[in-house]
């Protein structure tokens, strides 16, 4: 007999209008037309043309783009919204790059910011990073990419309008019409338009970012992805940092924040040398887990067939080689465990804002009774089940907690991460 799969095939949730361009798709397709052509060439155009500029400051992004559309087009089975959903997605990030491009070109003092000592909150996804992110975002001396300023890069944000800017509610409109199409991802990954965004989506306009295999099923582009020299994005990525702040908006450091630094924290520390690492550890397994419920809801936006054991499968993989480089690279840091932070999710859930406050002694930040209480209000408001809930196990993504633990041990041991018997 068979092995007994957990997929789900047809449509995960769908509002009519979404199912109406699906159906077209399908008919176009059982009439041999593709209407929506994932075509780089003609991609860039329409980039070009809505930028007004044609300059991306080098062809790096080049090979990402080519590689994730093939990708997109041969494996991830793609509905027409998701295609359209491809389509937008990489004509959005052409276009930021094109404007920070010209932006920059256009205003010399943009090169001359320093970003110093910045703070990198690391490790493996769901492991208590946007509690902590956002805990960090309290503190005025801090200062974190919010998610509309990814959304809409240029102009940089100004002291006068940081909190009245028309592009906050236009990209707080963006995420409102996400969440219809995908209403259980609020539950799983709290997004406003004013919480701050993660690195990987500044990642993506070099077209060199996880965020892409997350929300799409992309296998061959991400394992080339694994592969590369990452130095260029984090180059790109610094460059966006200083972009960021010439507007005026400015902390005493910059927080930021992405499982993506994982397994490229020597590479991190070669472009910000002086960087604090904060490095959160969970058990792998329920990490894997977690990841394969929430990729699969993310990737039921834009096809209609979501494999389930597939997905666990491709999370156990994935983050096996991501931690074994991690830690590798942790254990030839050694020497600079200053710049270090590690804190396991246990101690996150229990008391985020104990957390906190070893985390400022460690790398002797200043930490006021104001803040403190501005974090602790914070928390009031924003409860862990504020977008409600969702429950699953391991074992519905074909995931078995001890067949599939052994290539996390030396991690788990590493990092003290065995939980005790009860």
């Amino acid at each position: 007999m068979s092995e007994a799969r957990n997929i789900q095939v047809g449509e995960p949730h769908r509002p009519f209008g979404v199912k109406l361009i699906n159906f077209v798709g399908r008919s176009a397709n059982a009439m041999g037309v593709q209407p929506i052509a994932l075509d780089e060439d003609r991609l860039i155009r329409r980039a070009i043309k809505r930028a007004g500029s044609s300059d991306f400051g080098g062809e790096d992004f080049r090979e990402g783009l080519r590689r994730f559309l093939a990708s997109a087009e041969r494996e991830a089975d793609l509905t027409l919204l998701g295609r359209l959903m491809v389509q937008g997605y990489v004509t959005d990030n052409l276009v930021n790059r094109l404007r920070l491009v010209e932006w920059r070109k256009q205003h010399d003092a943009v090169a001359k910011e320093k970003i110093v000592a910045p703070l990198f909150i690391v490790g493996l996804p769901r492991t208590g990073t946007t509690i902590l992110h956002a805990l960090l975002e309290q503190d005025p001396a801090n200062r974190s990419p919010l998610t509309w300023e990814v959304q809409f890069p240029v102009p940089p944000a100004a002291p006068e309008t940081w909190k009245t800017d028309p592009r906050i509610a236009e990209d707080q409109k963006i995420l409102d019409q996400f969440f219809k199409l995908v209403p259980d991802f609020a539950a799983m990954h709290p997004m406003e338009a004013t919480m701050p965004q993660e690195c990987v989506a500044v990642f993506t306009m070099c077209f060199m970012s996880e965020q892409l295999q997350v929300q799409f099923n992309v296998p061959s582009y991400q394992a080339w992805l694994d592969e590369q020299d990452m130095r260029p994005t984090y180059e790109f990525h610094k460059r966006f940092l200083q972009h960021a702040q010439s507007g005026g908006v400015r902390g005493g450091r910059w927080v930021l924040k992405s499982p993506a630094h994982l397994h490229l924290i020597d590479t991190l520390l070669d472009v910000f040398p002086d960087a604090r690492i904060v490095h959160t550890h969970r058990d792998p397994i329920k990490v894997c887990a977690s990841v394969t419920s929430l990729t699969a809801t993310l990737r039921g936006a834009s096809t209609d067939t979501i494999d389930l054991h597939e997905i666990g499968r491709q999370q156990l993989q994935w983050w096996t080689k991501l931690i074994s480089r991690s830690l590798a690279q942790r254990k030839q840091l050694a020497h600079k465990r200053e710049q270090f932070f590690d804190v396991k999710m246990s101690e996150t859930v229990l008391d985020p804002l104990d957390v906190v406050r070893r985390m400022y002694a460690h790398f002797d930040y200043p930490l006021t009774d104001e803040v403190e209480a501005k974090m602790l209000a914070f928390m009031k408001a924003n409860t862990r089940d504020k977008h409600g809930s969702h429950t699953y196990t391991p074992e519905d993504f074909g995931i078995d907690p001890e067949r599939d633990r052994a290539p996390f041990q030396e991690y788990i041991d590493y990092f003290g991460l065995t939980e005790p018997s009860k």
